[in-house]
């Protein structure tokens, strides 16, 4: 029988088991992104809060999911949405209090959550005081803290390192009379990490939150961190390259080779530090690589040894349409290629991307088969797991008008780019109620109504939903931990069809997906014998030596 959301004893006991030993719990775990500005608003000022989430948690717990992770809450002037903090060591209050974040630590707990937060390290707001004291003056306490630089004899920028958000990396401080870089906004100055002070300060705060209670970090842009001290000109990107990545994002900042400005071989060093206090608490760190052209070897480096990260992952899946299963194998097998010891993580959504409810499910297809599929493909390959917020109810992309943009991303490069807030739109809990149960005030974003008719109270009356769909697999990923860190090994198959192996512990399983839109036939190996298993909602079946899958079916079975 399919849980209820009422069932948190039964829910608490099940995902207290663990899958991994108590200091490896991140290795093949499931992670739950929550956006806490769109999660769930308690106070009716239209902006979710921690309350909200602690009220929400047994929702998370009943996917069966293992963690958490809770993007920035800490003190802000939100000009980024809490991606540019002022301080590090307390919570904003529009998302309340260190109690309130207390109080949620507590309940996750108790339902066997793990809880992962965001650490914004690579920069910071210029509303902090380290900046305010290091912008005061070139001879304070904090004058190398952020990154400072004289300008060229003309008076222009030291170099040519663009922002991700539009224009020049470099911004006049007329106070100083030097520029500082802000790989972002011009509102998020980025540190100075070859200061060790400024790296044992950031380590100082990361131990705050560890002494209560969290278990692991989610670390923004961590392939950002370090900075070519000589501040050498970044060289344009190869060509061919080149159009690969503005075919995605049109901007100027993808025709540049950003070898020097970010990519950095010394973010090994802080790796090694941060890992020795992660170790101290059996916490973990999984790094964000914005990088799309060599992310999945940055990937396999952050995470190769005991002395660096433990997962990572990068953007290869976040973009585009329903990939190939040839691209799908290359991606899996670059990274294993480079890093047979490392660990990734993957994610097909996110906080930051067009949701692949929208993307998967482009040409016509149809989206609950083309959802499974993705749900599918995601619990199976190896590596940890990110589900963002909405994905089990299948959300879409919401399009978001002109005059509702809040994102500085997306105003800047309008209509071109959107932005990120389609993707950021509140949680839709209940149908029938205003803004989906997601406030009683007016929504920071508007709730399309596409996603209130998706609202989890009506797809948890549905036994056949996409929620209790996920709430299967994953299920059936707990009783099967081969697919969560077996070995994986790529069969070649038809066109359209990818197939895979998961090998470990006295286990193997063959998975085999259709990612087309018509039926499709997998002859079987030589050897294989496979033996269908259910629990996972696929209804692929063997007959004949071969595996017959419907339009974006999948199967999984025994050898």
């Amino acid at each position: 029988m399919e849980r209820g959301l009422d069932d948190t004893a039964a829910i608490a006991a099940d995902t207290q088991t663990a899958m991994a030993p108590e200091t490896d719990w991140w290795r093949g775990c499931v992670l739950y992104q929550i956006y806490p500005r769109s999660f769930q608003d308690t106070n009716g000022d239209g902006i979710g809060d921690l309350a909200g989430i602690t009220r929400r948690l047994v929702h998370v717990a009943s996917l069966g999911v293992d963690a958490i992770w809770i993007s920035p809450f800490m003190t802000s002037p939100m000009k980024d949405f809490g991606y540019d903090i002022s301080d590090y060591r307390d919570v904003d209050p529009i998302f309340g209090t260190l109690s309130d974040f207390d109080a949620l630590v507590a309940e996750a707990h108790r339902l066997g959550l793990k809880v992962v937060i965001d650490q914004v390290l690579s920069h910071s707001s210029n509303l902090h005081p380290w900046f305010v004291e290091s912008r005061s003056s070139r001879d304070n306490d904090k004058a190398d803290w952020y990154v400072w630089a004289d300008p060229k004899p003309d008076g222009t920028p030291p170099n040519n390192w663009l922002s991700v958000f539009g224009g020049t990396s470099w911004e006049w401080d007329s106070r100083r009379r030097q520029y500082y870089l802000h790989n972002f906004l011009t509102s998020q100055p980025d540190l100075n990490f070859h200061n060790e002070a400024v790296r044992r300060a950031l380590l100082d705060d990361v131990r705050f939150w560890l002494d209560r209670g969290v278990d692991g970090f989610r670390l923004d842009t961590a392939n950002f961190y370090f900075h070519d001290a000589a501040l050498a000109d970044n060289p344009p990107l190869d060509a061919g390259l080149q159009s690969e990545v503005m075919a995605s994002r049109n901007q100027p900042y993808n025709f540049q080779d950003h070898v020097h400005d970010k990519n950095r071989p010394e973010v090994l060093v802080f790796f090694a530090e941060l890992r020795a206090f992660l170790d101290e608490y059996g916490a973990m760190a999984v790094g964000e690589v914005g990088e799309r052209i060599r992310g999945v070897e940055l990937m396999a480096e952050y995470t190769t040894g005991r002395d660096r990260l433990q997962m990572c992952y990068a953007f290869d899946f976040l973009s585009g349409n329903m990939p190939e299963p040839q691209a799908i194998r290359a991606v899996v097998e670059r990274f294993e290629a480079a890093g047979p010891e490392g660990w990734a993580c993957w994610a097909f959504s996110n906080h930051d991307v067009e949701r692949h409810a929208t993307r998967w499910t482009a040409g016509g297809r149809d989206a609950e088969r083309a959802l499974r599929l993705a749900a599918g493909i995601l619990l199976t390959l190896r590596g940890s797991v990110c589900l963002y917020q909405g994905e089990e109810l299948g959300l879409t992309e919401a399009d978001v008008a002109y005059e509702d943009l809040v994102d500085p991303y997306g105003i800047n490069f309008w209509p071109e780019v959107k932005g990120r807030d389609g993707c950021r739109t509140p949680m839709a809990w209940e149908a029938a109620s205003p803004s989906a149960g997601f406030t009683s005030g007016r929504p920071w974003l508007p709730v399309p109504p596409e996603h209130a008719a998706r609202a989890v109270d009506a797809l948890e009356a549905d036994p056949g939903s996409l929620l209790h769909f996920y709430r299967r697999l994953i299920n059936f990923r707990r009783e099967h931990p081969v697919l969560a860190t077996g070995a994986i090994a790529f069969l070649d198959a038809p066109d359209g069809v990818l197939a895979f192996t998961r090998e470990g512990g006295g286990e193997t399983l063959l998975c085999v997906f259709n990612l087309t839109g018509r039926p499709a036939a997998y002859r079987l190996p030589d050897g294989f014998d496979p033996r269908g298993l259910g629990g996972h909602g696929f209804a692929g079946h063997v007959a004949g030596g071969t595996v017959h899958l419907g339009d974006h079916d999948g199967f999984i079975g025994a050898l």
